[in-house]
């Protein structure tokens, strides 16, 4: 339910950036992280800043940018092409990353991966449907681009969560985002340029809804394995497709529709099979190992 239920809120904070049609994309971006940041703040200082020392501040940095990245491609793809395919495309990251794992940690890609591999690039391809149109309008390029930084973003983040706690992860990445993008939205035209009620409801909405799924993921992570929650994570493409059904009139068709499965179930089984550094994916925080019960434990205690 937990876990889900986050995954509403991913559709959700989703839906309002594509709501948001005349906010620039830095501005949206920026929202997501800083108001996160602000209703992160009292849990991650609850004890003081020392908990949130750190001697890996580049390898947070560079799980920053890779999530950043990854978001700032998804809110530009997600005004240009229907919810879902947005969606869906944004969260193929599972599909990169033995590819990621391979090239940078030289991990092995067993035969079972490749044939997951290949199942779900079919289904990116029938979703893409290559043609000279994807020149003219690139929405989908782009949201599998934001797929591939996002799949960085995970394999840098499973490295640090071998010595990085949880709250320690999520304030450095919200910070970091938040003063990187600060100078696009406040120069680039967005916060600065007029905007109507409505606009800022979208913007503050986005930083609540990311705030809310990380907390509900972290609740999850809390009462089952990553192995068990992972095929969960997919239940954001039924919520991307409804709304995008209610609220947009979007139709997908037989191809697109056959590229869900496909993309869903390759997903799944490069998750289940792709080794530690594949399992636990959920939108841009990534996976928690043994460490992250050992602290959840040490915090109720």
């Amino acid at each position: 339910m937990l876990i889900v239920t986050a995954f509403l809120c991913v559709a959700i904070m989703s839906a309002l950036g594509k709501a948001a049609t005349q906010v620039s994309t830095a501005s949206i971006v920026f929202f997501q992280n800083s108001v996160s940041l602000l209703l992160f703040l009292p849990w991650a200082l609850r004890h003081g800043t020392g908990p949130l020392k750190t001697s890996r501040i580049g390898l947070h940095i560079l799980r920053a940018c890779g999530g950043l990245l990854s978001q700032v491609l998804m809110f530009a793809a997600v005004k240009k092409m229907p919810l879902m395919n947005a969606v869906l495309l944004t969260n193929s990251a599972p599909l990169f990353i033995p590819l990621i794992t391979w090239a940078w940690l030289k991990e092995k890609i067993t035969g079972i991966v490749w044939a997951s591999l290949l199942v779900g690039f079919v289904g990116v391809i029938l979703i893409l449907k290559p043609s000279p149109a994807l020149v003219t309008n690139p929405a989908a390029l782009i949201a599998t681009s934001a797929a591939v930084f996002s799949a960085f973003a995970l394999v840098t983040v499973n490295r640090l969560s071998t010595t990085e706690t949880t709250q320690r992860i999520l304030f450095y990445y919200f910070l970091i985002s938040s003063v990187v993008t600060a100078p696009f939205a406040l120069f680039g035209g967005g916060i600065f340029h007029p905007m109507s009620s409505m606009e800022w409801f979208d913007l503050i909405g986005i930083g609540i809804f990311m705030a809310a799924s990380q907390l509900l993921i972290i609740l999850a992570y809390r009462h089952a394995s990553a192995g068990r929650i992972a095929p969960f994570n997919y239940s954001v493409v039924v919520f991307s497709g409804l709304i995008g059904w209610l609220v947009w009139k979007n139709k997908p068709d037989l191809l697109s529709l056959a590229g869900v499965v496909l993309v869903t179930a390759g997903g799944i089984l490069s998750t289940k099979f792709g080794g530690p550094n594949a399992r636990g994916h959920f939108g841009w925080i990534g996976r928690w190992n043994h460490r992250f019960h050992a602290d959840a434990h040490q915090e109720t205690t």
